[in-house]
């Protein structure tokens, strides 16, 4: 029986890229809209009630939970990641674990792929990249978060050390290595190519500004239906301690252990708000309890990504303040401080976040 042939999917594993994929698809030509469909990954993320809400936007035509297995969930791959002594040792044991990695997803995987159009993948570093590749499935890839590659090339890091002949070997799908070096991947959607220390061929500049700007009142009102459980909420959350002549927001992130993670985020505090009304942002992925952090201040819900709030009329504060989140999206602050590597460089050993000067 011939399989039938549908449109467009989202294989999305974090906030940010549900809201990419909106974008997407909101900035369409309107004869093409229609006929995406959405996947959910649980391994990383709690979407909460998400799914509902963006099956019911009509953006979407189906949402599905996707409950993709990290590596611990399957103990026979550990003896390939035991150093054999040699390169070409590792290297043929991690052809097996390439295979057998990809093979094993299979029965969590919700839809047949094979019967998509395009598939879009946001981090293929995940299960489903070595899924697609165990199946011969074409896909195209996305970066996981707005100029990641830049501050972290996961790709190079991760392969450090004869990386061409790891390259080689993943056009042949005989490894695999994200980020547009496997042979099914068409190719990798990235913000700014300018920025990116080492070019890849299969890399396709999209800036996310220029799909924000394209949007309508109408298609931002779609996008925060979908991730603003309770707007009008928020809204009155922001509205507390309007008599302050300054508002400033901190993005937190999961870094470090939860202590030094809650010290932290209080010196960024300290050093970058002041004596202005602090609001802070978890990141969705963030579990610590921030209200404990900074008892008394306003502490939003962490479950959407904070480009949400360009998209909330009149919102506007003085500085926003994030280490590693970049900033470069936010319209709604009249200051972005990116504190970055230095600022790291006091909580953990620097080679634990600067990966790309461990790159050679």
């Amino acid at each position: 029986m011939k399989r039938e042939t549908k449109g467009r999917i989202y294989v999305c594993h974090t906030y940010y890229h549900v809201y990419v994929a909106c974008l997407k698809e909101l900035t369409l030509p309107k004869a093409m809209r229609g006929g995406a469909e959405l996947v959910l990954s649980t391994m990383s993320n709690d979407f909460g009630d998400l799914k509902g809400r963006a099956e019911k936007s009509g953006l979407f035509d189906a949402v599905y939970m996707f409950e993709e297995k990290e590596e611990h969930a399957f103990p026979v791959l550990a003896r390939y990641h035991q150093d054999r002594g040699n390169l070409a040792a590792n290297l043929f044991a991690r052809m097996k674990f390439t295979k057998l990695y990809g093979k094993l997803q299979e029965p969590y995987v919700p839809v047949d792929f094979k019967s998509y159009r395009d598939i879009y993948v946001f981090c293929d570093s995940d299960p489903i990249g070595y899924y697609l590749n165990y199946k011969k499935i074409r896909y195209h890839a996305l970066e996981d978060g707005l100029d990641c590659i830049r501050y972290y090339d996961t790709a190079r890091y991760d392969n450090r050390g004869h990386f061409k002949l790891k390259a080689f070997l993943a056009s042949l799908n005989l490894i695999f290595i994200q980020n547009g070096y496997s042979k099914y991947c068409v190719d990798m959607e990235v913000n700014d190519t300018s920025v990116l220390r080492y070019p890849c061929p299969k890399y396709i500049e999209q800036p996310r500004e220029v799909l924000v700007r394209r949007l309508t009142q109408a298609d931002k009102n779609v996008i925060l239906r979908i991730f603003m459980e309770d707007l009008d909420g928020l809204l009155e959350q922001l509205r507390i301690g309007d008599h302050h002549e300054k508002k400033v927001l901190l993005l937190t992130e999961p870094l470090c252990g939860l202590e030094v993670r809650g010290q932290l985020f209080r010196d960024a505090a300290a050093r970058y708000a002041g004596d202005a009304q602090l609001i802070v942002k978890p990141h969705p992925r963030d579990v610590l309890d921030y209200r404990k952090v900074f008892p008394g201040q306003i502490v939003l819900d962490g479950k959407f990504p904070m480009e949400i709030l360009n998209f909330v009329e009149g919102l506007e504060f003085d500085r926003v303040v994030s280490v590693y989140t970049v900033p470069d999206s936010i319209h709604f602050a009249r200051e972005k401080i990116f504190l970055g590597d230095d600022f790291m460089d006091r909580y953990e050993a620097p080679e634990k976040h600067r990966f790309n000067e461990q790159i050679k």
